[in-house]
């Protein structure tokens, strides 16, 4: 016999003993576990990743998969990875609120290492000393309740800077059509920025007091970044493609995150340097607190790196630009709606002053509104994935150690809407009288692969309080 015959014949039998083996002990298991999730044809090794390559938006592709098989959680691998994709409210109450212990970590994946320096932030990176580290740090020092009122100057500013935006631009008597798509784009980032850095912009920004290019870019790589950690990257099912970048994913977000470093860092560095040369003694913002913590032996609690990941994680939590954009355009194409929010508005605030945060428990219509354009307009098609620590039964169905579990937004909804697009939305209501522009019928809400509005939204803006009423040019 040839080495060639008894190669090949070597991997025939050896072929069939695999086979036997994983048929027997697929047997085997199904006869001590619950089933997996109902799951699509998947081929063998890759699974269902060359559907999720050549179907573009994969989330598309999920919901068709999950209509076909008349299922609320399904089962799709990718690689070896077993994906688990949830929208039934009560299974997602089952997997986060029941067994939080066993999905609280989330999975390794290039974008979120990229965007946390190597997980070194919390949010994005896997349960363990240094998750927990970054956790405390925020719920007990960045966000409790005496920071969160200790930055409401700070956010106040941003929010009246949004209401001046808007007011300048309504340049006749008969008011304009405005764009909202840019000053709510920025609204967020610029929060984070002031309560973060003490400042609007990166760079000048421009006279009017929109942004510049310095902050453009910035936010297109802010959005970039945002997009691939929410992706299906083929490398995080195949890890040794990682280095072939099929995709071009981690390109993109090594790109991305090299302008955030390029904007972030000088701050971040010249602001150390002063708190070591005793140049500075006030704390004035979120990085101030950062640097001037302590651990038990009096030595800085972060380190630069970890610094720099909180901060870049900070800038990427989003929400309210999307979803004060698709509340307005709906109640402006639903007037009757409008109409309500804006009696509540007047009734519980009135017109001589701005609603402010505290008012916000009281606009109950108002809050419905955000909640609602956030149920119906998801900024995600997924939550970020939390990983399963070990094997455990959901739903009368067996979810192995290692899945990732998608809750998905677009069959489960939104929770509430972030205070930023609440208020946003408040404002601009309070502010402004809105209609749709002449020249259109409705505001057309067909939605983008990125569940955007297709065309930034137009709207035809008149203010409605006294003029003396509006804010004056930020600082």
């Amino acid at each position: 016999m040839s080495f060639t015959m008894f190669f090949l014949t070597s991997a025939f039998l050896l072929s069939c003993m695999f086979i036997f083996l994983s048929i027997n002990g697929k047997i085997s298991s199904q006869s001590n576990k619950p089933p997996l999730p109902p799951n699509p044809f998947s081929w063998p090794i890759v699974g269902n990743l060359p559907e999720v390559y050549t179907n573009k938006p994969v989330f598309k592709w999920v919901e068709g998969v999950m209509e076909k098989l008349k299922t609320s959680i399904a089962c799709i691998r990718l690689g070896r990875v077993h994906v688990i994709v949830v929208v039934s409210p009560e299974l997602a109450r089952e997997f986060l609120h029941k067994h939080d212990s066993i999905f609280v970590s989330r999975p390794i994946t290039m974008a979120t290492e990229h965007a946390t320096r190597g997980f070194l932030a919390t949010g994005l990176s896997s349960w363990g000393e240094q998750w927990k580290k970054m956790r405390r740090l925020v719920t007990h020092e960045l966000f409790s309740p005496t920071r969160l009122r200790w930055l409401l100057n700070k956010r106040n500013e941003e929010t009246d800077n949004l209401v001046y935006y808007i007011f300048k631009r309504c340049n006749n008597p008969d008011g304009s059509v405005i764009n909202l798509r840019l000053p709510l784009t920025h609204y967020g980032p610029n929060v984070t920025n002031k309560t973060t850095f003490s400042r609007r912009f990166f760079g000048e920004g421009e006279e009017n007091g929109g942004p510049g290019f310095e902050e453009k870019q910035h936010i297109q790589a802010l959005y970039t970044v945002l997009k691939h950690t929410f992706a299906f990257c083929i490398s995080d099912y195949i890890p040794w493609l990682r280095g072939l970048d099929i995709d071009g994913h981690e390109k993109n977000v090594r790109s991305s995150m090299n302008i955030f470093d390029k904007y972030h860092d000088p701050i971040i560095e010249d602001r150390i340097k002063q708190w070591e040369d005793g140049k500075r003694k006030e704390v004035e913002d979120l990085l101030d607190i950062m640097i001037t913590l302590k651990d038990e032996s009096g030595k800085p609690l972060l380190s630069l790196d970890e610094i720099k990941a909180q901060i870049s994680f900070f800038f990427g939590v989003d929400g309210p630009a999307a979803g004060a954009e698709w509340a307005l355009a709906e109640t402006i194409n639903q007037p009757e709606i409008l109409q309500k929010a804006i009696e509540e508005i007047d009734r519980v605030v009135g017109k001589d002053r701005w609603i402010q945060e505290s008012d916000v428990h009281q606009l109950n219509y108002l809050k419905a509104c955000a909640r609602e354009a956030f149920r119906l307009h998801p900024h995600v098609p997924f939550n970020l994935p939390h990983l399963s620590l070990e094997d455990i039964e959901v739903g009368s169905y067996f979810i192995p150690k290692g899945s990732h579990v998608l809750l998905s937004c677009t069959g489960l909804g939104q929770s509430l809407g972030t205070l930023l697009a609440i208020m946003a939305l408040g404002r601009l209501i309070q502010g402004f009288t809105w209609s749709v522009p002449p020249s259109e019928e409705k505001i057309d809400l067909f939605t983008l692969e990125e569940l955007t509005l297709a065309k930034p939204l137009h709207a035809h803006a008149r203010p409605r309080m006294d003029e003396a009423t509006y804010p004056v040019a930020p600082p």
